[in-house]
């Protein structure tokens, strides 16, 4: 028997058949469902220590389970003193297994541990069923340990979904037990 991601399984078994009832979906690949999620962890301080770009991309494995991309400037800008190619900050985009786990890790483990966590802004959709967030430190998953952090660094997680519109897409999170600040989905 292979293995299935507990939020998977609650997905097929409860979320999918919720929004087919909710939405009146006649066709069930109308259905709203998780496609990636994608980190990106941006580095401040790469201009002057490289070094830590490489830190960053340690941090980023051991949260994300696989190892990121490094991402580079563009094009230079003087102002910043960015060359172009120079290595910025590293991203990650997980798919299936990797993604349904570390949407449970980030729900059950990390969220509750932010500083003051009052539930995530029910205003950061899209327009299109993508939610993004933001987390000040990397410290609140309990894959990075304390004494190992040289600098706290924050992070972009960007959840992309199948949802055609921001109701759906907030009915799906809903589904997962995304810890929402308004408990109400509103007019979206």
């Amino acid at each position: 028997m292979a293995y299935v991601p507990r939020l998977r399984d609650v997905y097929e078994k409860e979320i999918r058949a919720n929004l087919q009832k909710e939405f009146n979906y006649s066709n069930v690949m109308e259905i709203p469902k998780l496609d990636k999620i994608v980190l990106n962890m941006g580095v401040g301080g790469a201009v002057s220590d490289s070094k830590k770009v490489k830190k960053a991309v340690v941090e980023m494995t051991l949260i994300a389970g696989q190892a990121p991309v490094v991402t580079r400037a563009k094009k230079s800008i003087a102002g910043f003193k960015v060359r172009e190619d120079m290595p910025l900050g590293c991203k990650v985009t997980l798919r299936g297994t990797k993604m349904y786990e570390f949407l449970d890790r980030l729900i059950q483990v990390a969220l509750p541990r932010v500083r003051d966590f009052r539930g995530v802004n029910d205003n950061s959709f899209d327009g299109r069923g993508n939610y993004a967030l933001g987390l000040t430190e990397q410290l609140v998953f309990t894959e990075i340990k304390y004494d190992d952090v040289d600098d706290i660094r924050g992070m972009d997680i960007v959840i992309c979904t199948t949802a055609k519109n921001n109701k759906e897409a907030h009915s799906l999170l809903s589904g997962f037990e995304m810890p929402f600040a308004s408990k109400t989905a509103g007019d979206r």
